[in-house]
């Protein structure tokens, strides 16, 4: 095997360049073959950017949502607070709407209604991040069935789980994980690998050909260090983990070994020690909280790959107003909507 690029990799910070504007809370980002890139928004729906900058915000038309992008603390819990994205086989947005605790499918031009707010006849929870794979199956992470999320940012509660939607069935597939945040899939669909956000690691289980998921077990360092509090996670072509740390506002890489490398380091120490302790005694307030996050993504949340050739790196946040970006030294790995969508466009 060739050796692995991100070695002798470094990030020029006078590099990064930006693309959007005045966006709110652009959590996670979907990246077409065209350069076309979905961000997320508190606004209550998606911000569609085109690779020459020029934007529009597609807002969910349904009764009920409202958004709530005033207040910092209030724009991180109520109102219509869509986090997670990914696009259905037929090119809509299935959304984790972290607001209303509800998996939500919304057409290109807004529409928007719910596949799913129950789950064994109880409240789904803080319904966190959806991925579609090859089969058309819909995971789900639900992070903490607490209500105010803040209260479940501590090192005791595993009450996080992964759910999947398949053909109009929601149900529990895996539980017990530290505030489950993104999942990804590896190359050929063999491991579910899961970001376990107070659990400060990340997790894998392996697929069966049925979908069903095997035992959990632990990928890279049983701790990923100080202020480390994961959130968003990509795969690059050669293996690489890619995965950002969310208040302590750190990029990372995990080798397909384990190792782990930290290309940026964003963070205030003193700040992110202060929510650390916090955490640590199940103390955490907004002040500590919000008194995180800075740089050029503040509270680090996703990196997503784009561009023609998958080298272009998008670094998502929920305190950031654009998206910073570089050049990866490897492509990223295809997510399952791009090949459809390579061939739309190529034809």
């Amino acid at each position: 095997m060739t050796k692995n690029p991100i070695l002798d990799f470094e990030i020029d910070k006078s590099s990064i360049q930006y693309i959007g504007r005045d966006l709110q809370r652009p959590e996670c980002i979907l990246a077409e073959p065209d350069g076309t890139l979905w961000s997320a928004d508190a606004r209550g729906g998606v911000v569609k950017i085109k690779p020459d900058g020029e934007q529009e915000i597609v807002t969910q038309k349904r009764s009920g949502h409202f958004s709530n992008a005033g207040n910092e603390s209030a724009r991180y819990l109520t109102g219509t607070l869509p986090n997670g994205l990914a696009f259905a086989k037929n090119g809509d947005f299935l959304i984790s709407n972290f607001g209303t605790d509800c998996l939500e499918v919304m057409s290109r031009d807004g529409n928007s209604r719910i596949l799913a707010d129950t789950i064994d006849g109880r409240p789904v929870g803080k319904v966190n991040f959806v991925l579609r794979d090859s089969q058309d199956r819909v995971w789900v992470t639900v992070s903490t069935r607490i209500k105010n999320w803040m209260h479940a940012l501590r090192t005791d509660l595993a009450d996080g789980y992964i759910a999947r939607y398949e053909n109009g069935e929601f149900r529990i597939v895996a539980d017990g994980f530290h505030f489950t945040n993104e999942i990804r899939f590896d190359a050929r669909e063999e491991f579910l690998y899961v970001v376990e956000t107070t659990g400060g690691c990340i997790s894998r289980l392996r697929v069966d050909e049925t979908g069903k998921l095997g035992k959990r077990e632990i990928f890279g360092p049983t701790s990923l260090g100080k202020g480390a509090w994961p959130d968003g996670i990509a795969f690059d072509s050669y293996g690489n983990l890619w995965g950002t740390m969310v208040y302590s506002d750190k990029l990372f890489v995990l080798t397909p070994e384990g190792d782990m490398r930290v290309l940026l380091n964003e963070g205030d120490a003193n700040k992110v020690e202060a929510l650390e302790q916090a955490v640590v005694r199940n103390q955490v307030t907004e002040e500590v909280l919000f008194a995180t996050g800075r740089g050029i993504a503040p509270w680090m949340a996703s990196i997503t790959f784009g561009g023609k050739d998958l080298r272009t790196a998008y670094i998502g946040s929920l305190k950031g107003k654009r998206i910073p970006y570089f050049r990866a030294p490897i492509s990223g790995l295809p997510m399952v909507h791009w090949s459809a969508n390579r061939s739309k466009i190529d034809s």
